[in-house]
């Protein structure tokens, strides 16, 4: 008996060693996707802490106070003054949902006659609150300042552009075109100004 049972063992090591044989071949024929390490990396992958659910115009205004008026005695083009703001209000707490603002707002005036003077009429003012509702998962907490007024602002902000170039061309002016706006200066210089107001408070 001892005997039998090698022999129908040995038959089966080999039929095993050819399917290994196999298995082999076919993974250098077909390359590195097929091996452990690649199907490996994306399970171990992070999942994106950030889900943006919605986009929407909050606000928006366009108002041209000399009317008609200001096209006949526009000669050259208006200066533009831009400021850009964030805001955030959280929604829910478990899970964490919030509302980021952007708002615009564009204020173009006649160009000064000279060199160094003061601008003259308003030509255009233009208001925009474009917003994001976000939710975040599994988020440290040092981590969810800069991803409210950094990482969302940057990526709604293509969106908000867009709107104001197609309101100002609609509305008679040259599109104003933002350039790419660093987030990350505004929402450092927007901390530095809050823990200045407490000290100047206290002097």
């Amino acid at each position: 008996m001892p005997n039998s049972e090698k022999n129908n063992t040995k038959p089966d090591h080999t039929k095993a060693e050819s399917v290994e044989d196999k298995k082999t071949k076919t993974n250098a024929q077909k390359g590195t996707k097929d091996t452990p390490q690649a199907e490996d990396q994306p399970q171990g992958a992070p999942a994106l802490p950030l889900s943006i659910n919605l986009q929407y115009v909050k606000d928006l205004s366009f108002e041209v106070p000399a009317g008609a008026e200001i096209f006949a005695s526009l000669k050259t083009n208006p200066t533009i003054a831009i400021n850009i703001d964030v805001q955030v209000s959280r929604l829910q707490e478990t899970p964490m949902v919030f509302e980021v603002s952007l708002l615009l707002k564009t204020e173009a005036n006649e160009a000064p006659e000279k060199e160094g003077g003061q601008p003259g009429r308003t030509v255009f003012l233009l208001e925009l609150t474009y917003c994001a509702i976000v939710t975040l998962n599994n988020v440290a907490n040092d981590m969810i300042e800069p991803i409210l007024l950094v990482e969302v602002p940057r990526l709604i902000f293509p969106y908000a552009r867009n709107i104001l170039s197609d309101l100002t061309r609609d509305g008679g002016f040259p599109p104003v075109v933002l350039q790419p706006v660093d987030f990350v200066s505004l929402w450092q210089n927007k901390r530095n100004q809050l823990q200045q107001q407490p000290a100047a408070g206290q002097a």
